[in-house]
């Protein structure tokens, strides 16, 4: 900080240790002042990487304005309330959303309760009402509520692929030969067993749900051999470097994800 000129401002400076439970409790250092939870970027970091106090922080924001929205939708058509639902509610949900894959199931039960919280609000049905019957009638809000986590997480490992970017993602992924060159197909290397103790990182993560992708989306490049072949540094949108055919662009690639039929198997939505 002092070769850039920069002074600490200890009033606003939150020191944090992240670690497993065992880590944190063979640490014991009285000088360190530390904190449990501290924001960056607006998104709420706890020192166990739970998520719990972040998403208590949204279920409090985002039900306070699903009910401003029950009181205003008698006056709302139905695209007005799906617009005002999406832009201030949603965008709470989808903030950083790829942090929360592979969370506890008791974490997302409660964004699911916020999600479902909101449809029975812009559908204007009642607390008894299950959620399964006002599903079909929120084909707009379903079309503009953002990704799914493990969406999330795919679009970053096709950006990483098709463009080397950002190289600290890069650095962490091999492409995994194919096994001939007529049916050899994009497959991310199997994570190493280090990486099975942090199921949630993007070395796991990443290799684990691109390799469950269809074969229509993983063909690689004409050019390619069927032999290990590391993708090389680009700053064009589709590396010629590209293990991935040109033919699969970004708006290819996430108009399937957003599809739902991308997978050899299901995920729940």
């Amino acid at each position: 900080m002092t070769a850039n000129l920069l002074t600490l401002n200890s009033s606003k400076t939150e020191f944090l240790l992240i670690g497993l439970r065992k880590q944190l409790d063979n640490m014991h250092n009285s000088s360190l002042n530390t904190t449990h939870s501290a924001r960056n970027l607006g998104f709420i970091f706890d020192e166990h990487l739970t998520f719990s106090d972040q998403i208590s922080a949204v279920f409090k924001a985002s039900y306070y304005h699903i009910k401003q929205l029950c009181c205003i939708c008698p006056s709302l058509n139905s695209t007005a309330a799906c617009t005002i639902a999406t832009s201030i509610v949603h965008s709470k949900l989808n903030y950083c959303n790829s942090l929360y894959y592979n969370l506890s199931k008791s974490q997302i039960t409660r964004l699911q309760q916020m999600q479902n919280s909101l449809a029975h609000a812009v559908v204007k049905a009642t607390k008894s009402c299950h959620i399964t019957a006002i599903l079909p009638m929120l084909s707009s809000l379903a079309q503009n509520n953002g990704t799914h986590p493990m969406q999330t997480r795919l679009s970053l490992t096709d950006k990483v692929l098709t463009t080397t970017q950002p190289p600290y993602l890069h650095s962490v992924r091999f492409v995994q030969p194919g096994r001939t060159r007529s049916s050899s197909v994009i497959t991310l290397a199997r994570p190493t067993s280090s990486s099975l103790r942090y199921p949630r990182s993007f070395r796991y993560a990443s290799q684990c749900l691109w390799n469950q992708l269809l074969s229509s989306l993983r063909q690689p490049h004409s050019s390619l051999s069927a032999s290990y072949l590391p993708v090389h540094a680009s700053t064009t949108s589709h590396s010629i470097n590209s293990p991935l055919s040109p033919s699969i662009t970004p708006s290819v690639f996430h108009s399937r994800l957003k599809s739902g039929k991308s997978f050899h198997i299901s995920f729940p939505p």
